[in-house]
This record gives structure tokens, C-alpha cells and sequence, in this order.
């Protein structure tokens, strides 16, 4: 499969070279008898290139899109011979389907095939030998097929290579059809785009949808208890559960709020110091370095939050005569307020760096110092941008998990008290979502009410700083 994602590539290379450096008179076909040629060699090749790229990519797509259902059909009917009966009622569809993605795996996996032969020799009643025979037919289609792909693909790129390079013959010029394709690339690939979003926004409000019809959206909204759990028995009253999504949000905002108290001033202040004092080669030199901590990983944070700072905080703590939880809202704030520094940081740069030279210089010419000129000129005239990198910070530390989950816990308290456990809505989804589930209880769905929710503040708070940004840029443009 590897090599497969390669061969269009090849392919389309070997075409533009052929293309491009091949006698003009091959090269630039002429429309008709009598005419001149259209285009030239360069245009050609840049043309073939991309019909025969597009021809191998597209049936390598369509490969990705037909295989996992053939492979799923192949190891049912394996799984069904196998066991010489059918899947009527519910459960045992369920249990097929299990089997089946045991089959999928044993067969993808890097066990020999003479294991799997001997595993499938065992007692017909016994479920392993059924996955293991289903695995072996599996495993021995894929290896009559290996070369199927690498050979459609190939063929895909050449029909794509002597498409483009019969175009000029029929009277279209390469480089107008190049462009033509490629405009219809970028919009299919913003339809996609927008596609993805509106899938991702309708698959929300479905299940938001059934977790409403169980659980009323009054006690969501306003519920102090967030305790979802499901009964093991139809008697069992304690179990439940509570679905009361007020904790988890001002966990949410507890460690978010510690983290702006972090990052903003440490950010005004570095951003400041960029544009106002540091020279430029400074600056050159700093801003990338300050730059790197948006590419860390956020599990780096986490784990160096639990390592380093967590027992840090609670020695300091103590010292101090406060008790932190093993898991706090302050750690996890203070290591998320580092995370998002380079975002308030950059955009501040970017809103200070805009305003005009000629407001510094007015402002020098009445003797203000430096200090002054960056306090009461440059920070008041770039507060709506400063305002925007805070509400676009905001909106990247709403949806951490990592460090959350790492650094603050798993436990929804009804606290403001930044030194104890929280926990927020982004660690709730994992933890719901997590293993096993079946999507037909509240205690599933409820992940789906809490996604839709943080879409819906998060959509806000881009809304608003987009606003705010486009009423800063009116007011300067006028």
C-alpha cells in the first residue's frame, strides 16, 4: 500500500519528462489541418503532469473506498461458512461483528500464515479456530491481490497522462485546461471542507438530539451534578446518574481563566518588548524561539505538569500554608497558560506592529519617553486586536484534553477554588467515548450534548473576535 502512494507520483513525473523534453514536432500537437500548435512543450508537460497525478490518485481513492467493505463482506462470509449458520437477532450480530474484527486484525497482523493454518485446524465449535480460518482467507486474498493495486494505479496515471496529451489535438489549450482543473480542485476541495463541517455540526445535533429526548434540556443546562453512570439493574435508582453539565463548565472556566491570567500579561509584555525596544536582529532571533513552544505537544505538557510542576506547587503550597490537590486546576492552568503564550504573543505582535509609525513619531515629537509611547499610544491604539488574540486564545484552551486530563483530573466539583481537582468538557467526552460503547444510553450520548455545546461557545467566541478584528481594520482603513 505504501509503494502505492508512490506510483502516481512516478508516474506523473515520467510523463512530464516525456513531455518535456521530447522532439516539438510529438510535443505540440496541432487542433487541425492547417492550424497552429496549441501551446507549448512546458504547458504540455505541466498538463500531463497533472491529468495522469489526478488519473493515479483517483483510482488509489476509490481503492481506499471500496476495500474495507469487500474485506468486511470477505470475513463474514468466511466467519458464516465457518460456523454454518446466520445471524438473525441483534446479539448475534453484535457478536459477528466482533468476530469479525478479530478476523480483520489476526489477518492484518504479523503472525505467519502457517500459524494461522494450524490455528484453523482446531475443533469446528471453537470460536478462535473461526476467527482464525476467517483470518487465513483473508490473509490469502490479500496476498493473490498485492499486485492489483500497484497495477490500477499505473494504469489510472497513464489514462490520465494520454488524456492530457491529447487535449491540445481537440482544440484546448493546455494551460487553460490546466487552470481549468485546478479551479475545479480548490473548489471541490473547500465543498469537502465545508462538507466535513456541516457532517461533524448534523452528526452532533442527531445525537444531541436522542440524549434530549432521555434527559431534559433544563437539567443539562442548569444541573449542579454531573454524574453520568447507567443501571445495571431496572430497580437500581442510585445509578442513574446525573447529568448536570454546570461543574464541568466552570471546571472549564476555572482552568481556563488561569490560564489567560498567565498567558496575557506574559504575552502583552514579550510582545511589547518585540516591537518597541528588541532590534531587529533581536527580534529575528527571539520571536522563532518563542514561536516554538506552540509545536510541542501537548502531552509533553502534561507529563512534564505531572513530573515537574505539580509536586513544585504542592511543596510551594505548603510552604505557604495552602493544601493542593494531587491533581489541580492551578497546575493545569498555569501549564495551558504557557501553552497558548505564542498565540497571544503573535497576534499581539501582529496588532502592535500594525499600528502607524506616525502615531510613535507624534507622540515622541511632544517628548512622550518610550514607556510612555508603548503604554498610553501603541497598547490603547491595538487594544481590539490584543482583544481578539485573548478570545482566540481562549477558544485553543477550550479544547485542550491532554493536559487537562493529565494535570487536573476527572472529578466535576462545584468549585471556583483553583486549588482543587476540576475537570473539564474536553476530558468528559474522552473518558465517555473511551472503550466500548454502545450509543443507545444517556451516559453515551451525553458526550455528544457536551461537544455541541463547546461548538457552540467556541463558534461564539471566533465570531466575536472576528468582529472585534474587522471593526479594528475599519476603523484604520478609513
Amino acid at each position: 500500500m505504501g509503494f502505492a502512494f508512490l506510483l502516481p507520483w512516478l508516474v506523473a513525473a515520467c510523463g512530464w519528462m516525456a513531455c518535456r523534453w521530447s522532439p516539438v514536432a510529438w510535443l505540440s500537437p496541432v487542433a487541425g489541418e492547417g492550424q497552429h500548435a496549441q501551446g507549448t512543450a512546458a504547458q504540455l508537460a505541466r498538463l500531463v503532469f497533472l491529468t495522469s497525478l489526478l488519473g493515479g490518485l483517483l483510482v488509489l481513492l476509490l481503492w481506499l473506498l471500496l476495500e474495507p467493505p469487500v474485506i468486511a463482506q470477505r470475513s463474514t462470509q468466511a466467519l458464516l461458512a465457518s460456523e454454518a449458520q446466520s445471524a438473525s437477532s441483534r446479539q448475534e450480530r453484535v457478536a459477528l461483528d466482533l468476530l469479525r474484527t478479530k478476523a480483520q486484525n489476526l489477518a492484518a497482523g504479523d503472525r505467519p500464515t502457517e500459524s494461522l493454518k494450524v490455528e484453523a485446524l482446531k475443533d469446528e465449535s471453537d470460536s478462535v479456530a473461526s476467527v482464525a480460518r476467517a483470518a487465513l482467507v483473508l490473509r490469502q486474498a490479500t496476498e493473490r491481490e498485492a499486485w492489483l493495486l500497484p497495477v490500477l494505479v499505473v494504469l489510472g496515471g497513464l489514462l490520465g497522462l494520454l488524456a492530457g496529451s491529447q487535449a491540445p489535438r481537440r482544440g484546448l489549450h493546455p494551460r487553460k485546461l490546466a487552470e481549468r482543473i485546478i479551479a475545479v480542485l480548490l473548489l471541490l476541495s473547500a465543498a469537502t471542507a465545508l462538507a466535513v463541517t456541516v457532517g461533524i455540526l448534523l452528526s452532533l445535533i442527531f445525537e444531541s438530539w436522542r440524549f434530549f429526548r432521555l434527559v431534559p434540556l433544563s437539567e443539562f443546562l442548569f444541573g449542579l451534578r454531573w454524574e453520568p453512570q447507567i443501571a445495571l439493574r431496572a430497580d437500581q435508582v442510585a445509578g442513574l446518574g446525573a447529568f448536570g453539565a454546570v461543574p464541568v463548565l466552570l471546571g472549564t472556566a476555572v482552568i481556563s481563566l488561569v490560564a489567560l491570567l498567565v498567558a496575557a500579561p506574559l504575552g502583552i509584555l514579550s510582545a511589547v518588548w518585540l516591537v518597541e525596544y528588541a532590534s531587529p536582529r533581536t527580534r529575528s532571533i527571539c520571536k522563532p524561539v518563542l514561536e516554538i513552544l506552540a509545536g510541542i505537544p501537548t502531552v509533553v505538557y502534561g507529563f512534564f505538569a505531572v513530573v515537574a510542576l505539580a509536586p513544585a506547587f504542592r511543596e510551594g503550597g505548603a510552604w505557604l500554608g495552602f493544601t493542593l490537590a494531587p491533581n489541580s486546576a492551578l497546575v493545569a492552568g498555569f501549564v495551558m497558560g504557557v501553552m497558548i503564550l505564542p498565540f497571544i504573543s503573535s497576534l499581539t505582535d501582529d496588532a502592535l506592529y500594525a499600528v502607524p509609525q506616525s502615531l510613535r513619531e507624534g507622540a515622541f515629537a511632544l517628548g512622550a519617553t518610550s514607556f510612555e509611547v508603548a503604554s498610553r499610544v501603541v497598547l490603547p491604539t491595538a487594544a481590539p486586536g490584543i482583544v481578539s488574540a485573548f478570545l482566540l486564545a481562549i477558544s485553543r484552551a477550550l479544547g485542550e484534553t491532554m493536559i487537562v486530563l493529565m494535570a487536573a483530573g476527572l472529578l466535576a466539583k462545584m468549585t471556583i477554588n483553583p486549588l482543587d481537582s476540576v475537570t473539564t468538557v474536553t476530558v468528559q467526552i474522552v473518558t465517555l467515548l473511551t472503550g466500548d460503547t454502545e450509543f443507545d444510553n444517556p451516559k453515551t450520548l451525553s458526550a455528544f450534548a457536551l461537544g455541541l455545546l463547546l461548538l457552540v461557545i467556541t463558534l461564539f467566541l471566533n465570531w466575536l473576535a472576528l468582529r472585534v478584528s474587522r471593526r479594528w481594520h475599519k476603523e484604520w482603513s478609513a
